[in-house]
């Protein structure tokens, strides 16, 4: 690779960024849904042409955004359960952590308010978000068993979108809910790997 390509792949790279960080804070301004690309080009500096030139439309910046916000949802999370041993109980915090995470960071529950959890719910079940959640969550109860992780992963993700639209009383409230419903569905079976 020239010097010349990758100075040019970094710029793209920080331009897509600089867009993306725009459209954050228009998210919690003004809401997900109610944010055009107009106003996501003049708030990041740069005109509706040069924006679509990095997101084709609408969907592919809120595609954008939640991939890159659920790699680093899932690199912090991961981080934050590390040292704890027992699979069921770091699945159990992963779980919780997630879900308290999202709701203390305010571009990304912007996602979960009235009008805009049916984006969040859609866009939640792509391919990559579930693959990082399932990835970092998952690999170390089901080893090498991509089937597995892949299908329990698609399950755990609208678990924790179901608890980000539609919360439990409270934190106690929610750590049960997990502890009887969903680890043991996640943990079935782990024993034959």
């Amino acid at each position: 690779m020239s010097s010349g390509t990758w100075l040019r792949d970094e710029r793209t790279d920080l331009a897509a960024e600089r867009i993306l960080d725009a459209a954050a804070e228009l998210f919690v301004e003004r809401g997900v849904a109610t944010t055009g690309m107009a106003e996501v080009a003049k708030a990041a500096g740069c005109s509706r042409a040069t924006l679509y030139r990095y997101f084709e439309n609408r969907r592919a910046l809120h595609l954008a955004f939640v991939h890159r916000e659920a790699r680093r949802l899932g690199e912090r999370v991961t981080g934050l359960v590390a040292g704890i041993e027992d699979p069921r109980e770091r699945i159990t915090a992963a779980i919780l952590a997630s879900v308290h995470e999202v709701r203390a960071t305010p571009t990304l529950a912007a996602w979960f308010g009235l009008g805009d959890a049916g984006i969040a719910s859609e866009l939640a079940g792509t391919s990559q978000v579930i693959e990082v959640l399932g990835s970092s969550f998952l690999a170390d109860v089901w080893g090498s068993d991509d089937r597995e992780i892949s299908s329990r992963a698609r399950w755990l993700v609208r678990v924790i979108v179901s608890l980000l639209t539609v919360p439990g009383v409270d934190d106690a409230d929610e750590r049960a809910m997990i502890e009887q419903f969903v680890i043991p569905v996640l943990m079935s079976g782990a024993d034959r790997v």
